[in-house]
């Protein structure tokens, strides 16, 4: 057994215990789960793949992808992305020091306007995750890393589809309690890929619980006297569900191995298009196959498929579409015969 198959086992054991279906439906009013941060925090899962001089416990890319699909399976609600590969990430700064607490990630996105001005913090972030809830925010603003709390920002609350925090900060010239300089490859591009990948992460894991759910559920309801999931129709809407979480599932472990090693942008993105392609197309599978029952908020086919939706339109939707397209068109139809040829798509840079 490797270190991500056990450390998928003991996020998937604890989550299976403290985000249940009702700690999930509850969290939608309160925008978080208290208890099931307490017990991922004393197990040392939120302080995964963040290095030891920055608070954090180490670990790989891999390790922390093992966890963010075990969350994604178990539909925690929690920043466990942002607390750990995305701040981790951020973290690789000399003099980023994160707290014990949740830690969240502004994600750049369009209409953002916050800058330095000296010593000072200016302007407004966006659809920030869990923003009312971290004990630190951090930035990437002006090729430098920031970072403040909540009682310095002035909060509007929102949330996405899945009733997961998603707020708009305002700052007015606040001191942050963190700026140092960003190293030169954190950029708004390595931010978004590392979102991505985040996003890609928790997404295999929620289809993976697709599959599960739908595949018990056509064998458990019955029509005419048989199981629904005898009959052909009902059959192909399962094995659609299946076929998009294994490559969503295996893509996503390929670009977690070559982060580990080096360049992965072209993996990253792969990944994030085959996810967002596998939200719409097993979503609807899922729910066809449910028929009126996986409509119902009694139910827990909606705590997944909702979210789906929520992050696939996180850090790029169609765009990484665009972006790979153009990558393909740049290496040339014979050094894309040669990739496919060989099987070696790694170390492409987009």
């Amino acid at each position: 057994m490797s270190e991500q198959d056990l450390l998928f086992e003991t996020a998937d054991r604890l989550f299976a215990q403290v985000s249940t279906f009702d700690e999930v439906q509850a969290a939608q009013a309160s925008g978080w789960s208290q208890a099931s941060w307490d017990a991922a925090d004393a197990l040392g899962l939120t302080r995964i793949g963040i290095g030891e001089e920055a608070g954090g416990v180490g670990g790989s890319t891999a390790d922390v992808v093992a966890l963010l699909i075990a969350a994604g399976y178990h539909a925690v609600a929690l920043p466990l992305a942002e607390s750990t590969m995305i701040a981790g990430w951020l973290a690789n700064a000399p003099g980023v020091v994160l707290p014990q607490g949740p830690v969240t990630v502004i994600p750049n996105r369009a209409g953002d306007t916050l800058r330095l001005e000296g010593d000072l913090l200016s302007g407004t972030a966006h659809r920030v995750p869990w923003g009312r809830n971290a004990d630190l925010i951090l930035g990437l603003v002006d090729d430098h890393i920031v970072g403040f709390t909540p009682s310095q920002a002035s909060i509007h609350h929102d949330v996405n589809v899945a009733g997961e925090p998603r707020d708009d900060l305002s700052l007015n010239g606040i001191t942050p309690v963190l700026c140092v300089a960003a190293l030169p490859e954190q950029d708004p591009q390595g931010l978004a890929l590392v979102g991505a990948l985040s996003r890609s992460a928790l997404m295999a894991g929620a289809l993976l619980r697709i599959v599960d759910i739908t595949a018990q559920y056509t064998q458990e309801r019955k029509q005419f006297g048989k199981p629904v999931g005898s009959f052909q129709a009902v059959q192909l809407h399962v094995v659609r569900c299946a076929e998009h979480a294994a490559q969503v599932d295996l893509a996503v472990q390929v670009a977690a191995r070559e982060c580990d090693r080096g360049e992965a942008s072209f993996e990253i993105a792969v990944a994030k298009t085959l996810a967002n392609d596998a939200a719409r197309i097993a979503s609807r599978a899922a729910h066809q196959a449910h028929g009126a029952m996986g409509m119902t908020q009694e139910y827990l086919l909606h705590q997944y498929t909702r979210r789906l939706w929520a992050w696939r339109s996180e850090y790029g939707d169609a765009a990484w579409v665009s972006t790979l397209g153009e990558a393909v068109v740049a290496l040339g139809a014979d050094h894309h015969f040669h990739i496919i040829a060989d099987g070696s798509a790694s170390g492409i840079e987009l």
